[in-house]
């Protein structure tokens, strides 16, 4: 009797399974209303990428109308309302490809009228550059929205925070690809869909297995076979599909332990110079690096070291042995054939005049 009432306490705590498709429904948004909030989110956030404002795009996270289709796609599933499944996957794809008509039309705006000025490399602006490189972190964000979303679902939690959660995966990436069409940047492009196909497919996923584990069904037990296999099959290609995708994050990830080795050991490399008594009267003040394009695999082609000197000393000659140094960083830092090999590096010393009082 005990383990019967804890299994009834534990099913009551999920609304019913005519709530759950109820509130799939409400979610999901009529097409107009959608369409505007889409394109609305999507010139915010590209202009809070470009403006590198965090608060900016946060804001437009807050108002895509984005978690509706993910729940109604899983929801559709594991009920066997194959009209639902159909209209989810439907507005969803609609509203990765308004999102990114949307931004690549006003990146490009803001290029053409130098709003953004020229010469300017926006792919070096933090809220830009940080999503042209996505690692196995960002597929985690991807998939706790999916089970958040799940969760929020089936218990009758506010899906408002969830959704700005779902957002935050997809929203930022999407103004990121309108903005690498704009500048005509195909890497870019590539890089960051990657993320955002990614992103939606984990949300998908793990929004379904939540839904299908805490046990929600047809209303009908002779339609449950069919919604059963239906849900394996779409398991094993969403899971398929994402590791197919995810050879690219493990690309991210191990280029960036290779670019911060590399970076590790050339801040060593300037501490063990500047140490040395010849040079005991410099103070270094910052290592900068840059590299040959914001995608990996990359490879670094220029250091800058930036010291500082007594305002009456002289500038001693760095340039030469640091760069006999990076070259042996290199060699730690080359790519297996047709990824590339190590570039020449350009080294420069800046020397910052310095007074003490």
């Amino acid at each position: 009797m005990e383990e019967r009432y804890d299994e009834d306490e534990e099913t009551d705590k999920r609304i019913a399974r005519e709530e759950v498709h109820a509130r799939a429904q409400e979610l999901a948004p009529d097409f107009w209303p959608y369409l505007v909030m889409t394109v609305v989110s999507a010139v915010v956030a590209t202009a809070g990428l470009l403006l590198d404002d965090a608060a900016v795009v946060v804001g437009s996270m807050v108002i895509a109308p984005l978690i509706g289709p993910a729940m109604a796609t899983s929801v559709g599933t594991v009920v066997d309302d194959q009209g639902m499944f159909r209209r989810g996957v439907k507005l969803q794809a609609l509203g990765l490809g308004i999102a990114v008509v949307a931004a690549t039309l006003f990146a490009a705006l803001m290029r053409v009228t130098n709003t953004v000025p020229p010469g300017t490399d926006v792919f070096l602006i933090d809220q830009v550059n940080i999503r042209l490189a996505p690692d196995f972190l960002a597929l985690m964000v991807a998939l706790g929205a999916g089970v958040a979303g799940g969760v929020s679902l089936a218990t009758g939690v506010s899906a408002t925070l969830v959704g700005v959660m779902i957002a935050a995966a997809l929203v930022p990436p999407l103004g990121v690809i309108g903005i690498a069409i704009a500048w005509g940047r195909p890497a870019p492009v590539l890089s960051a869909s990657v993320l955002v196909l990614v992103n939606t497919l984990s949300i998908n996923l793990t929004a379904l297995i939540v839904l299908w584990y805490m046990g929600y069904r047809p209303d009908h037990w002779f339609r449950e076979d069919d919604a059963r296999l239906a849900t394996r099959q779409r398991v094993v290609a969403l899971a398929a599909a994402i590791l197919v995708l995810s050879a690219f994050l493990g690309v991210v990830t191990y280029d960036s332990y290779r670019t911060a080795s590399f970076e590790q050991e050339v801040r060593g490399d300037v501490d063990a110079l500047l140490e040395q008594p010849s040079h005991d009267q410099l103070t270094l003040l910052d290592v900068r690096f840059r590299y040959d394009d914001p995608v990996p695999p990359r490879q670094p082609t220029r250091v800058t070291v930036v010291a500082g000197r007594p305002a009456a000393g002289s500038n001693p000659t760095l340039a030469r042995p640091l760069e006999r140094r990076i070259d042996e960083a290199l060699g730690d830092l080359a790519l297996p054939e047709p990824l590339g090999s190590p570039n020449d590096v350009e080294v420069r010393i800046r020397y910052v005049e310095m007074e003490t009082a």
